[in-house]
């Protein structure tokens, strides 16, 4: 899905990549997204920030409101786009299974 405007990225800043999971803290700017991606392992998600992302698939976009600590899981092959809507930066860790 394009957009006419361009947004700035989110930043990943991978933390460990050993024993079986790649550990990786995504920080979003005010508008910040991480561009069309598709997840090759099952992972984890760990909110630190309390805040609404915007999740964009092929299908659908939907909103997905995180509390710190609150963490979720998904299965791979989730194509996405997320997108922090909020006024402020929003961070949280993920955790890919191999």
């Amino acid at each position: 899905m394009d957009h006419e405007r361009t947004r700035p990225k989110a930043v990943p800043n991978q933390q460990l990549s050993e024993f079986g999971v790649i550990v990786t803290r995504w920080d979003f700017p005010p508008g910040g997204e991480t561009g069309w991606h598709l997840h090759a392992y099952n992972y984890v998600v760990v909110p630190l920030t309390k805040g609404t992302l915007t999740l964009e698939t092929r299908e659908a976009t939907n909103q997905a409101a995180l509390t710190p600590g609150e963490s979720y899981a998904r299965a791979a092959g989730v194509e996405h786009n997320v997108v922090n809507d909020n006024n402020f930066a929003f961070s949280f860790v993920e955790i890919e299974i191999k």
